[in-house]
């Protein structure tokens, strides 16, 4: 990618942006995604909605957290790889830090209903978080009948039967690929 900052200020501001989603999103990588988007397509312009939705695909398929996979893929086509590794330490540094902070005090304080009740809220805005990507997500995403089973027959997989998630995204593959084919095959005719 060119940069008026040159290379070093790429990767400077790659790891700076991933270090500010890293240290302000509790959740996981599922509520990481809003802040991705918004700070790697709306505030910094490296990528398109698009490919977002591309990298979150990928990051899904791929062994490891979601958010560790997308800052990695994300680095990757913004400064290659020292941009991989920068993104990647930007996002895992503050867990880390947290980590180890919470693993020495939490023993001391997990008895005190204040902290249990600021955990539990905690829960609750991830969900929200969760439900306000699963909603950017939806309003890109191919809409017909064909997509809307195959997800309804993911989602049943996967939450309900507990059938192993690498399956259900190979399943998924499959399905979405054998549709095209079977609609590139009408179009032929």
């Amino acid at each position: 990618m060119a940069s008026k900052t040159g290379k070093g200020g790429v990767l400077l501001s790659l790891f700076l942006t991933f270090l500010k989603i890293g240290a302000f999103t509790f959740g996981g990588g599922y509520a990481m995604i809003p802040l991705i988007q918004k700070e790697t397509v709306e505030n910094r312009k490296w990528i398109t909605d698009e490919d977002v939705l591309e990298i979150i695909a990928i990051a899904e398929s791929t062994p490891g957290p979601i958010a560790i996979n997308s800052a990695t893929f994300i680095g990757v086509r913004v400064g290659g790889l020292a941009g991989a590794v920068c993104a990647t330490l930007g996002v895992v540094l503050p867990s880390f830090v947290c980590i180890l902070i919470v693993s020495r005090l939490l023993d001391a304080f997990q008895h005190l209903k204040p902290v249990q009740y600021a955990f539990f809220g905690i829960r609750a805005g991830v969900l929200a978080l969760i439900l306000k990507a699963f909603w950017s997500m939806y309003k890109k995403c191919p809409k017909g009948l064909v997509s809307y089973v195959i997800a309804a027959g993911a989602f049943v997989l996967a939450a309900i039967l507990r059938v192993n998630v690498l399956i259900v995204i190979l399943c998924c593959a499959a399905a979405g690929l054998v549709t095209s084919l079977i609609r590139a095959g009408r179009a032929e005719k």
